[in-house]
Order: structure tokens, then C-alpha cells, then sequence
């Protein structure tokens, strides 16, 4: 027989308890995306979700703690499993180029990234920062990997990733500048053969 004392109640009803912490943290993310950091809220959220804000006490304390695991979030899925993916590519020349492609594909990170670009919450700076850094630190290690010298694969890594930025903005800002179709293979074959050497 389990004691009263040891049974847990739920602070909300079971529909919105099945809610998980990704689905919270999936609607940040998009919220995010569409207004900026403003949109993390957690009354707007909830409309969103179509649950109470007492869903989202089940999950987290506060707007703090569900932008950090959002953020979390971004940074697991938008980095470290692209390069997880791209390390199952033995040859270097071949990642960098799917790489490329990848970039210029673009998705839904380039609004997220554009908004935590725009945004001075410090953990937001903080991610980015650590982000770009890891990228970066990434593409330099395919470079060396092609034989280039620490310095020059260096360069190499910041002009391949300028170029990524460069790409998002375009997207955003200017969609039918860049090609489409059948011509962005022919650019993604450009591209390539400028950061590729």
C-alpha cells in the first residue's frame, strides 16, 4: 500500500502535463523566431501550446530556465549534430562541401540565428558567442585536415563562415537574390570551388 505522504500530486491536469520540456522548448525556439526574444513569453507561450501557464511551472521555474534549455536546444541540434553528421564523412573536401550545401539549403535556425544575433540578453550572447566558436573551430580543423597550415586554415574557417552569415541575412532580407532550382546547384559548385581548395 503506498503512504499518503508519498504520493506525488500534479500541479496540473494530465493533458497539459503531457506536454514535454521540448515541446516548451520547440515553441520558444519558433516564438523566437518570429518576434525575437520579446515573444519568449510565458502567457503567450501557453496561448501557443493551448495549455495554462501551469503547464509550464510543471516544467521549469521561470523564463530563465526555459531560454537556457531553448537555447540548449539550438545549440545541441543546429551544431552539434550537424557536425556530429558531417564527422561520418571521411574526406574532408567532401564534409566541407556538404557543409556548403547544408548552408545554403538553409532552415529554420537562420530566423533563430538572426534573432539571437539581434538580441543582448547576456546567456543569448553567451550562446552565440560559444556557438560561433565552435563552429568556426570546426571548420578550421576540416582545413587542416586538407593540409592547410593552422594560419591559413584559420582565414579559410572565418571566410567559409562570414559567407554562412552573409547567406542567412540574404535569405531573410533579400530571398530572390539568391539562386534556386536547378541554378543553386551550379552556385553551390561555385561556392565550393572558392572555399574549397
Amino acid at each position: 500500500m503506498v503512504q499518503p505522504s508519498r504520493v506525488r500530486t500534479r500541479k496540473t491536469p494530465v493533458p497539459e502535463a503531457r506536454l514535454s520540456t521540448a515541446d516548451w522548448e520547440a515553441a520558444a525556439l519558433e516564438a523566437l523566431a518570429e518576434t525575437g526574444l520579446a515573444g519568449v513569453a510565458i502567457e503567450a507561450l501557453a496561448r501557443r501550446l493551448g495549455v495554462t501557464k501551469g503547464s509550464f511551472y510543471w516544467h521549469f521555474a521561470d523564463r530563465e530556465a526555459l531560454l537556457a534549455a531553448a537555447l540548449t536546444h539550438w545549440e545541441n541540434n543546429h551544431t552539434g549534430r550537424v557536425i556530429e553528421a558531417a564527422q561520418g564523412v571521411r574526406d574532408p573536401r567532401e564534409r566541407l562541401t556538404r557543409l556548403i550545401g547544408q548552408a545554403l539549403a538553409g532552415g529554420p535556425s537562420d530566423r533563430i540565428h538572426i534573432a539571437l544575433a539581434t538580441t543582448k540578453h547576456p546567456l543569448v550572447r553567451e550562446t552565440l558567442a560559444r556557438v560561433t566558436h565552435r563552429r568556426l573551430a570546426y571548420l578550421e580543423s576540416c582545413y587542416v585536415e586538407l593540409g592547410q597550415p593552422p594560419r591559413e586554415a584559420k582565414r579559410s574557417a572565418l571566410l567559409a563562415y562570414a559567407t554562412y552569415v552573409g547567406l542567412v541575412h540574404l535569405r531573410l532580407e533579400a530571398p530572390r537574390e539568391l539562386p534556386a532550382g536547378e541554378t543553386l546547384a551550379a552556385y553551390v559548385e561555385h561556392l565550393v570551388g572558392k572555399l574549397v581548395p
